[in-house]
């Protein structure tokens, strides 16, 4: 059978942009752009539509390798301060990534937190689930606890919600939440970067400390500083909770 004519309804096919995703080969955009490229043929045959239909069993090959599904990963880490989210930076001494020894498989962080920021992150190989969690349509909402070297005022906080400008964009919070006279919990949406730091920077204060506690539904709980462990399918739902 021709793949471009496979039906929609084949519930055994998947578009090629998202068979590229799953089998770890770039994020679903990325995959989308290697495939109108012309890099990627299926069954020996040039595709260059991303929603092609395609199977698992298809000979799908990128740049003439081979392409097949991968085991995903999913695990969430509480990051201590003084590591980087990032491996690019060449400046970067102690990594994220070192913390999660799973041998023979490449992870990636989903978002950031910056090197003096702690708490949840998830790392997996799953593009479809890392752009799920991270594009503001999904709606994914990340909970910081929050203390800073002065209490916020009733405006402050309402100019954090209503929104400012900072470096050319538009930031604000989705919710401030006083705890005590200099703890706050912030509720995040976009996750831009450093916008917390640079919202409490607009009130004039400053962060002591800011630890990232929930993505969506899911919460750091009881997991040590330093630790991680692997995700199930709760937690991946309730990571995927919009509110």
């Amino acid at each position: 059978m021709d793949i471009q004519n496979k039906q929609d309804t084949d519930v055994s096919s998947m578009r090629l942009d998202s068979f590229l995703s799953k089998a770890g080969v770039a994020s679903r955009r990325s995959s989308a752009d290697i495939v109108r490229a012309g890099r990627v043929r299926v069954n020996g045959k040039k595709v260059l539509e991303p929603g092609t239909r395609v199977m698992e069993s298809d000979n799908v090959e990128v740049d003439s390798r081979k392409v097949a599904f991968q085991k995903k990963y999913y695990v969430m880490l509480n990051k201590p301060a003084g590591y980087y989210s990032t491996a690019s930076d060449p400046h970067a001494d102690r990594l994220v990534i070192d913390l999660v020894n799973i041998p023979g498989v490449r992870l990636y962080t989903v978002g950031r937190l910056d090197k003096d920021s702690e708490g949840l992150i998830i790392l997996t190989n799953d593009g479809d689930y890392a752009a799920k969690l991270t594009h503001p349509k999904h709606g994914i909402l990340k909970k910081y606890e929050v203390s800073t070297d002065r209490q916020l005022s009733g405006a402050d906080i309402q100019k954090m919600k209503q929104g400012i400008t900072s470096d050319g964009e538009e930031i604000r919070a989705k919710d401030v939440r006083p705890v005590s006279r200099l703890e706050y919990y912030f509720i995040m949406g976009e996750g831009k970067k450093r916008e917390v730091r640079r919202l409490v920077a607009s009130a004039g204060a400053r962060i002591n400390r800011l630890k990232r506690i929930a993505v969506g539904g899911l919460n750091i709980g009881s997991l040590a500083t330093g630790k991680w462990r692997s995700l199930d399918e709760n937690d991946i739902r309730l990571s995927l909770k919009s509110n």
